[in-house]
């Protein structure tokens, strides 16, 4: 792993982590102002609901689908071509989007392009890249800065994106959109300076990938984390998607859906910082247990009490806090159970599970709502399922695998 042993490095070292932060920041802002678009995307077409949100239920399955592929990609050929195609297909796909004439077009545009460029520029490429490259007891702090990135993206491009449609209409605010997403090529340029191979004899690893996908398949509390990373993608991508609509039903005007989702953007900022700092000392999966039992705690009183201005305002701010809490936790536990040689691969698949959880949230939101005018039933699942799952977190086994251990042994003796 590479040391800071002269300014030059060090400062090489600090524009890669600012680069890295800039490209998940657009990634995460571009994808979460989506929401705003399925009005007057629907208006445009006589759609109903079920047809966009199932074009971004798509985006979050082709996102979850592509993530082990992008992160395998990006392990063997490096993070910089990762981006540059990722953002070329992310770019693509709003594009298309903007011209859309069909449905099969949107599916295409906002669904599989666009959930392809989230994959090769997101979370499960940068994540592992900014493990590898900063030094070990700094690399849960890293994490979480890296998560609250794509949270000051939300917070920054969600009322840009609002503002474009209220001025140029839904098809130009998406070329400019467009635009935006070809920025992350220029930040990619960093990572060509940058060598990820160089790593400590700690962490270099013999194990192929295929050994490393039948241990990571063979470790029962792997598949634990996998199933409690589906309930957290269920429950953001409905709030994400779902959210605008909701309040919309509710008599809210649309301010009040941007200030909510801006909240959920602020907060989770200080959430990801301090779960980020705290999963470096503290206990991952008990952090990630009280972190969905709060998100339970959190919705059910959002259900029970009369709706205004202040509970919603209220519920983003308990809720962005607690948003993206759990990616620095999560990624942190696989590199911690089975090391950084495969961590992109192995987080990638974990990732998949949390978009198919993604996909099932924003479908059934629009599938329950075109079925019975309304989100109760759905905001009630979420609440459920994330009881079940900070249960489940409980009987998870967070140490190293026992190919770790005995290398670590062997090392100390």
């Amino acid at each position: 792993m590479p040391t800071a042993t002269n300014a030059g490095h060090v400062k090489l070292l600090s524009l890669f982590v600012v680069a890295s932060c800039l490209i998940l920041a657009i990634n995460f802002g571009l994808r979460s102002s989506m929401g705003f678009f399925m009005a007057p995307i629907s208006a445009e077409f006589g759609y109903g609901r079920e047809v966009f949100a199932f074009s971004l239920a798509l985006q979050n399955l082709c996102w979850g689908l592509f993530q082990p592929f992008t992160g395998a990609f990006a392990d063997r050929f490096g993070t910089f071509r990762t981006l540059v195609i990722g953002a070329l297909l992310y770019a693509l796909g709003i594009y298309i989007t903007a011209t859309t004439d069909s449905v099969w077009s949107l599916h295409t545009g906002a669904g599989i392009l666009i959930g392809m460029g989230i994959a090769g520029t997101g979370f499960g490429v940068i994540l592992p890249a900014l493990a590898r490259m900063v030094a070990p007891e700094k690399c849960a702090f890293a994490l979480g800065l890296g998560t609250a990135a794509g949270s000051a993206g939300q917070l920054m491009v969600i009322p840009v994106a609002q503002a474009f449609i209220s001025l140029y209409g839904w098809q130009t605010a998406l070329l400019l959109m467009s635009g935006g997403a070809l920025m992350m090529i220029i930040l990619a340029t960093t990572f060509r300076h940058v060598n990820e191979a160089e790593t400590t004899a700690e962490e270099i690893s013999p194990q192929p990938l295929k050994e490393a996908l039948q241990e990571a398949g063979s470790h029962l509390h792997y598949w634990l984390l996998i199933a409690g990373f589906f309930v957290c993608g269920f429950q953001l991508a409905f709030i994400t998607v779902h959210m605008p609509s909701f309040l919309s039903d509710q008599g809210f005007d649309s301010t009040v859906a941007v200030t909510s989702l801006s909240l959920i953007g602020l907060f989770n900022i200080f959430g990801c910082l301090l779960f980020g700092s705290w999963s470096g000392r503290y206990s991952k999966k008990k952090l990630l247990g009280i972190i969905y039992g709060l998100r339970a705690v959190v919705i059910a009183l959002f259900m029970l009490l009369p709706i205004s201005t202040t509970t919603v305002y209220l519920f983003s701010i308990a809720t962005g806090f607690l948003w993206l809490a759990t990616v620095p936790a999560t990624s942190g536990l696989v590199a911690q159970m089975f090391g950084l040689r495969h961590m992109g691969t192995l987080y990638g698949i974990v990732f998949l599970n949390h978009q198919l959880g993604s996909f099932v949230g924003v479908w059934v939101g629009g599938y329950m709502f075109d079925q019975t005018g309304s989100y109760s039933s759905v905001w009630w699942a979420a609440a459920a399922i994330a009881l079940l799952t900070a249960v489940i977190h409980i009987f998870i086994d967070e140490r190293p695998v026992k190919r770790l251990r005995a290398g670590q042994a062997a090392a100390m003796g």
